[in-house]
């Protein structure tokens, strides 16, 4: 593996909202996914499925047993890879993933991807509480590594995970094959690549604090802090930025206790100051999305996803299962069969053009914006007023006052792909 060194690239942060915190009776659910500034993220629509008895499922690196039934699920993910950074599923069940490094080694060998756990969980939970259990079974089945990035030098972590549905949300922070969780049935939180979960510990693995004892980090008396036992002594420089951004984020929360809805969650997510809307060197917010998931179970579950980089430049177009719901080709990469870097071994050794259509013409936006002071105005005003007809739908929808045909909110999502599609056009 890999040295660990100040300049690698380990930061996301997530959030969510839980009433009383929202303006509405809804779980409020976001996460930026800072990646490689390279590195395209599509967004991928799967539909439910059914699958034969003994069926096999091949991840990123590795195979493991299908079940019988899988979730539709909306997807924003490193197009090079299998699982997912965020997403959510069909019964407003919303995850988001993060890099941490503890006291447990991270291991060299190839497993399943924080990334594979994310997406699998999604497919087989139809709650937040269920698809923890997904995780952490998987976890203690098949374990996690292989590395994170589309580069010939391995990127290993563990994962933190945020997950969120209409009623509740949970943290669930790893080390190893062990792990912590939190529930959170009202208030605010978030994570940021650190251990965050302390002495308020709502289900944990059953080794965890017999192994903590074991290796001299806990002396089986005291109160059991699960991030003091087993965050690293000494922090890397990015671990304490980190810590910053956790700091920041929580604050821009509490700030708006009480009022936090959609906007205000992409109001955080665009973020410069704090470090949340990420542009370092080669690292950057590659992606964002932003869930409301309201706890009346007649209201739609609505889920903002961008598929561009850099969300203080980016739409935040709005995404519904429901009849006519389908894969929006302008924002699905192209495949590369078995020719691919991430399939031919040994891994990486080449690199391939994966951009997609609302990607490139994202980024011809983005250089007007910094060229062309008079265009990139004109392009950034059609991206406001493109994501306010957004927010305007979803509203009506929310409040009853004016929605749009049910038969028509599958289709939401590529309308306003389209739309963006068309502006940079």
């Amino acid at each position: 593996m890999a040295p660990w060194s100040p300049d690698t690239p380990c930061s996301c942060d997530c959030f969510a909202s839980v009433p009383p915190a929202s303006a509405l009776p809804a779980v409020i659910f976001a996460k930026n996914s800072d990646r490689p500034r390279d590195e395209v993220q599509e967004v991928v629509f799967v539909p439910a499925a059914t699958h034969a008895p003994g069926s096999r499922l091949q991840c990123t690196y590795i195979e493991v047993e299908q079940v019988s039934k899988t979730h539709a699920v909306i997807l924003s993910r490193p197009s090079w890879l299998w699982g997912a950074e965020m997403g959510a599923n069909e019964h407003g069940v919303c995850i988001g993933n993060e890099a941490v490094w503890t006291k447990e080694p991270v291991g060299e060998g190839e497993a399943l991807l924080g990334m594979d756990l994310l997406r699998l969980a999604l497919e087989r939970g139809s709650s937040a509480r269920e698809a923890l259990h997904v995780i952490t079974v998987l976890l203690e089945h098949y374990g996690q590594g292989g590395s994170c990035r589309e580069d010939p030098t391995p990127f290993c972590y563990h994962n933190t995970f945020l997950l969120a549905d209409r009623t509740e949300a949970w943290v669930l922070e790893t080390a190893g094959r062990l792990w912590a969780a939190q529930r959170i049935q009202e208030g605010v939180r978030n994570i940021s690549n650190q251990l965050s979960i302390g002495t308020d510990i709502s289900a944990e693995h059953p080794e965890l604090r017999p192994h903590a004892w074991a290796q001299g980090w806990w002396d089986g008396q005291g109160t059991f802090d699960f991030a003091q036992v087993f965050s690293l002594s000494q922090q890397p420089v990015r671990m304490e930025a980190a810590k910053a951004r956790f700091r920041a984020g929580r604050e821009l929360l509490q700030q708006q206790q009480g009022g936090i809805t959609a906007e205000v969650m992409m109001g955080i997510l665009r973020d410069k100051e704090s470090g949340i809307c990420m542009d370092s060197g080669g690292f950057r917010t590659t992606a964002s999305m932003v869930s409301v998931l309201p706890r009346d179970p007649s209201q739609p579950c609505v889920h903002f996803l961008t598929a561009t980089p850099d969300p203080s430049r980016s739409v935040f177009k709005p995404f519904i299962f429901g009849v006519g719901a389908a894969q929006a080709p302008q924002v699905l990469s192209p495949t590369f069969g078995a020719q691919d870097p991430v399939r031919t071994l040994p891994r990486f050794q080449t690199r391939v053009d994966r951009r997609h259509p609302l990607y490139r013409g994202h980024q011809v936006a983005l250089g007007l914006m910094e060229s062309e002071q008079a265009r990139g105005q004109q392009l950034r005003q059609k991206q406001r007023d493109l994501e306010q007809e957004g927010l305007a739908v979803v509203r009506g929808l929310l409040t009853r006052e004016c929605a749009p045909p049910a038969q028509e909110l599958g289709g939401l999502f590529q309308a306003f792909v389209e739309k963006e599609s068309q502006a940079y056009a």
